[in-house]
């Protein structure tokens, strides 16, 4: 339940600066990080709350701890989904 009332509070700050995904002016890294974390809470298969993203000029990095590799590889993924995104350098750290 609490991944859900994040992902909509989420959505909700995207929401506004989403036309510069429809223009051709670039996507701020603002934008795509509040999207790549929205992202990140809708996926059952990642704990969102583990993950620090940044992103500077479409460079996304995933920083923190998680539990497996297959949930850094779905983080990573995850983050390639969303427009605007260059390049994803992916620093999570896998423990048990």
């Amino acid at each position: 339940m609490h991944k859900y009332f994040a992902a909509l509070a989420a959505l909700t700050l995207v929401s506004a600066p989403a036309w510069a995904a429809e223009g051709h002016h670039p996507i701020k890294d603002s934008y795509i990080t509040a999207k790549v974390k929205a992202e990140l809470i809708a996926d059952r298969d990642t704990d969102a709350d583990n993950i620090h993203v940044t992103t500077r000029h479409g460079i996304v990095t995933l920083r923190g701890v998680v539990k497996s590799t297959a949930e850094k590889d779905k983080a990573k993924t995850d983050a390639l989904k969303i427009d605007g995104v260059r390049e994803v350098h992916n620093d999570l750290e896998v423990r048990d």
